[in-house]
C-alpha cells in the first residue's frame, strides 16, 4: 500500500486474507524487542496505538516487527486545545506503561534523548547518521553551551525511572477532533524520569500552525504543556522536577540543532535567544562565561 520511514523502512502490506499491516524494518538493536512488549502492554490496556502482531523478528542482519495498520486521523488537535490534547495523551501514556523492571533493556535511548550517553564528548553519535561527530564540528558555540549547561542540571540530581515516548513530535500522533486516535513510533520508548521525558514531550509537540506541523512549541507553548501535564497527573511536580523539565526540553533541540548544522542545514529546532529564555527556567546561569 505504501513505503516510507526514515530510521525504519516502513511497509504498508495488505494481506491474502484482505489485513492491511505494517511492516518495519531497521537494525538490529537489542532495544527493539522491549519497545515491542511495551507497545503490546499499552495496546492491552487501551491506549490508542497499532496492535502488535509480532515480536521483533531477526530480518537478514536487521530487525522485522508487524503490527496492524491504523489509517486516518488528522496531524493535530483543534487549535485552542493543542496543549491540553498532547499532554494529557502523555500523560495517560505514562500511567498506562509498565514499569522499566518488567520490560528487558530499553538502552540506549535514541540519540536526541540520551544526553548521559557514555560516549566521549557533549553529543552522542546520532542515530541518523552514525558517521557524523557532533563533537568534532566547530561553530554555533551558543549551542554547545546550551546543551552543556542543560546536561549538567540533569546530572544535579534524578529520580524514579519510568517508561515514556520521547519523540513526542506531531508527525507520530493522529487525531479524531480532539480524541487522539493513534500513536506511531513505538521504537522510541526509553526509561527515564518523568521529568526529563516530559520536558521532552513538552519541548518537541507542535501547536496548531497554518504555516507547518512542524513548528515546535514555544516557551509558552511548553509552560502550558508543563501545566497541563501537572493538573492531568493529579499533582505538581517539585521546583527541582520543573528544572529539569526545562533543561531536558533545552537539550534535545539543542541536539537537533547541533545536527542541523553540522549537516549544513538552516538551524530550526532552536534560536539562541530561546536557548537563553529556556535555560533561565532550568535554574541554569546563563550568564556567558
Amino acid at each position: 500500500m505504501f513505503r516510507s520511514g526514515y530510521l525504519s523502512a516502513v511497509l504498508g502490506l495488505r494481506l491474502a486474507d484482505g489485513r492491511e499491516v505494517v511492516v518495519k524494518v531497521r537494525p538490529d538493536s537489542k532495544r527493539i524487542a522491549a519497545c515491542v512488549e511495551v507497545q503490546r502492554r499499552l495496546f492491552q490496556a487501551g491506549y490508542p496505538c497499532p496492535r502488535p502482531l509480532t515480536g521483533a523478528a531477526p530480518f537478514g542482519g536487521d530487525v522485522a516487527t508487524a503490527e496492524a495498520y491504523v489509517p486516518g486521523g488528522a496531524l493535530l488537535p483543534s487549535a485552542d486545545h493543542a496543549a491540553e490534547a498532547f499532554a494529557e495523551a502523555f500523560a495517560r501514556l505514562i500511567r498506562l506503561a509498565p514499569r522499566p523492571g518488567e520490560v528487558s533493556t530499553l538502552d540506549p535511548a535514541p540519540s536526541w534523548a540520551a544526553w548521559n550517553h557514555t560516549g566521549d564528548g557533549l553529543w552522542p553519535r546520532p542515530e541518523e547518521d552514525p558517521d557524523v561527530n557532533l563533537n568534532e564540528v566547530a561553530g554555533q558555540a551558543w549551542i554547545d553551551d546550551a546543551g552543556r549547561r542543560a546536561r549538567d542540571r540533569l546530572r544535579d540530581s534524578e529520580s524514579e525511572a519510568v517508561i515514556g515516548h520521547c519523540d513526542w513530535l506531531a508527525g507520530n500522533l493522529r487525531w479524531s477532533a480532539n480524541a487522539l486516535l493513534v500513536v506511531h513510533d513505538w521504537d522510541s520508548m526509553t526509561a527515564e524520569s518523568e521529568a526529563v521525558l516530559v520536558g521532552f514531550a513538552a519541548a518537541l509537540y507542535s501547536t496548531y500552525s497554518t504555516v507547518s506541523v512542524d513548528e515546535l512549541a514555544t516557551v509558552e507553548d511548553t509552560e502550558r504543556f508543563l501545566d497541563v501535564y501537572c493538573q492531568a497527573r493529579g499533582r505538581d511536580f517539585s521546583a527541582s522536577e520543573l528544572q529539569r523539565s526545562w533543561a531536558a526540553g533545552v537539550w534535545t533541540r539543542a541536539y537537533d540543532a547541533k545536527y542541523q548544522h553540522a549537516i549544513g542545514k538552516a538551524i530550526t529546532s532552536l534560536t539562541e535567544n530561546e536557548a537563553r529564555e529556556r535555560l533561565r527556567r532550568t535554574g541554569a546561569d546563563t550568564r556567558r562565561p
